[in-house]
């Protein structure tokens, strides 16, 4: 089972080739590939290499498929005693991703 563990975000991903995942926003267009280069860990058939904080050598590609929107959260504001109260709604931007391959190239040591 090979998978990756990235920093995207503000988080910490576990990710796997061939699956979608959902991140905050990133600039693109959908079709656009990019690659994710903070990748704090990788398992590659039990060969586990762990970054300090980053291994370098290794590049993740992914897709974008679309952009869309996250779960409307209510924000309720409320001042005591001043009858002032306000309710406001918010849905986060997110991208979904699709991770392509995960490639590890040769460290020369």
């Amino acid at each position: 089972m090979n998978y990756a563990i990235i920093e995207a975000s503000g988080r910490q991903l576990w990710i796997e080739e061939g699956r979608f995942y959902d991140l905050n926003y990133i600039p693109g267009e959908p079709g656009d590939l990019i690659k994710l280069n903070k990748i704090l860990l990788v398992n590659n058939n039990n060969n586990i290499r762990i970054g300090y904080p980053c291994l370098k050598s290794i590049t993740i590609k992914a897709k974008i498929l679309r952009h869309i929107k996250g779960k409307k959260i209510a924000v309720f504001k409320i001042k005591p005693k001043k009858n002032n109260k306000s309710k406001q709604g918010h849905r986060q931007k997110l991208t979904r991703l699709l991770i392509q391959e995960i490639l590890i190239q040769k460290d020369n040591k």
